[in-house]
């Protein structure tokens, strides 16, 4: 099945479509309607990344460089992470910028505040 997407106001409706097909869960979904979800999900990122230009961010490669783009996406600032953290500011500062090595205390604080991957911390410390 091929579909196009011809303008933002059909890629909003095509949305639409996709996400009213998603929430009748995939066991309910007919063949047809998983080749119709297949095909406006792929139209759908077409469209984004030739036209509106949402190619996916590459995904940061340091410690500091994923508590960044936490705190950027959940719009908290450096003094509101260190304070979730329950570590001072000055040390998440140091940290974030090199001048000290993450400790056991914060890596933990890392894990059971933010949820990052514990892998990803233990290979990025």
């Amino acid at each position: 099945m091929e579909y196009t997407i011809t303008s933002e106001k059909h890629y909003h409706e095509t949305m639409v479509l996709i996400y009213d097909l998603m929430s009748k869960g995939e066991t309910a979904l007919t063949d047809a309607d998983t080749q119709k979800l297949a095909a406006m999900t792929m139209a759908s990122e077409k469209f984004e990344d030739e036209v509106l230009g949402l190619k996916p961010q590459r995904q940061p490669d340091s410690l500091s460089g994923i508590i960044e783009l936490f705190m950027y996406e959940n719009k908290i600032s450096q003094a509101k992470l260190a304070d979730e953290l329950g570590i001072g500011r000055p040390k998440l500062s140091q940290i974030l910028t090199g001048k000290r090595n993450p400790d056991v205390y914060f890596i933990k604080a890392l894990y059971n505040k933010l949820k990052l991957d514990p892998k990803f911390i233990l290979e990025h410390i």
